[in-house]
C-alpha cells in the first residue's frame, strides 16, 4: 500500500471538516481518514497554529479564518463569477428588481454577485458589503439550514440588534421563524433589514444537496410588496439550479 504523504493527509483533514455537517473531534477525524490519533493531534495542532482550523467552544474542530477566507476567494473566481453574473442579469431583467447572492462569512452574510435594476428608486448594498444574518432574507435562510446545536451556537453569538420595528430579536420567536423557513425553503426580509424593503431567497446547493449560498432578490415596497416577490420564487428557484449546474461542473473537475 503506498505510503500518503503528510500534505495530502492535511488536505484531507480540512476537506473533512469543511464538508462535515457538524464540528467534528479529533477522535471522528482519526476513524474517519484512517490516520493514527498521534498524527491527528499534531496535524490538527499545526492547522489550528496557522489558521485553517480552529476549536469551537465545545471542543470541537471546524474551518478557521484562512479556508473561510479561501472559499469565499475560490466562489469569486472571475469564469464562474462572470458566468454567474449572466444568470443574474437575465433574472434582473425578466423580473425588473435586483437579484444577487450572498454567503455566510463569520457571522454576517456577504454579497458576492449582484445584478441591479434599472429603476429609479433603488437599494445599494455591492458587492463585499456585509449584512447581519438574523434580519436579512440571505442570513435567515442559511440559519434554516444548519442543525439545531450549530443553529444555537451561532444565536447565541450574535448581537440581535433592532434595525427597523419588524427586526426580530426574541430568540424563541427567531427559531421559530428559522422552522419555518426550513419547511418552505424560501428565505424571507419583510422590511426587518431596511425600512420598506423586502426580500426573499432560494437556496443554491452542492451536488451533495448542502447549503452553499443564498440566492436573493429584493425591492423596495413603494414599489412591489412581499407577496409580489414571493411570487417570483419559482423563477427564482431555476435560476438557482442554473448556477448549481456551474458547481456541478466544477466539483465533477
Amino acid at each position: 500500500m503506498p505510503k500518503i504523504s503528510s500534505i495530502t493527509r492535511v488536505l484531507e483533514i480540512i476537506e473533512a471538516v469543511s464538508y462535515a455537517s457538524k464540528p467534528l473531534s479529533p477522535l471522528e477525524l482519526s476513524q474517519e481518514l484512517d490516520i493514527p490519533k498521534p498524527t491527528i493531534h499534531r496535524l490538527i495542532q499545526n492547522l489550528v497554529d496557522d489558521g485553517f482550523l480552529t476549536v469551537d467552544i465545545g471542543g470541537g474542530i471546524v474551518p478557521g479564518k484562512r479556508v473561510r477566507n479561501l472559499s469565499v476567494e475560490l466562489w469569486q473566481q472571475r469564469l464562474f463569477f462572470n458566468e454567474r453574473q449572466m444568470i443574474l442579469q437575465k433574472l434582473v431583467d425578466e423580473l425588473k428588481e435586483t437579484c444577487g447572492i450572498g454567503v455566510p462569512y463569520h457571522m454576517n452574510m456577504i454579497y458576492t454577485n449582484r445584478a441591479q435594476t434599472t429603476l429609479p428608486l433603488q437599494i445599494y448594498l455591492p458587492v463585499g458589503a456585509k449584512s447581519p444574518m438574523w434580519c436579512t432574507a440571505t442570513g435567515k435562510l442559511y440559519l434554516s439550514q444548519l442543525s439545531t446545536t450549530s443553529r444555537n451556537k451561532i444565536l447565541q453569538g450574535l448581537p440581535l440588534d433592532k434595525f427597523t420595528k419588524n427586526t426580530i430579536t426574541d430568540i424563541d420567536a427567531l427559531n421559530a421563524e428559522l422552522d419555518r423557513i426550513a419547511t418552505t425553503g424560501i428565505g424571507i426580509d419583510n422590511e426587518e433589514f431596511i425600512s420598506e424593503m423586502v426580500g426573499v431567497a432560494v437556496p443554491i446547493l452542492d451536488k451533495k444537496s448542502r447549503y452553499l449560498a443564498s440566492l436573493y432578490l429584493h425591492a423596495p415596497t413603494i414599489r412591489v410588496s412581499l407577496d409580489e416577490l414571493l411570487t417570483h420564487v419559482p423563477r427564482l428557484q431555476q435560476a438557482a439550479q442554473d448556477i448549481q449546474a456551474l458547481v456541478y461542473d466544477l466539483q465533477s473537475e
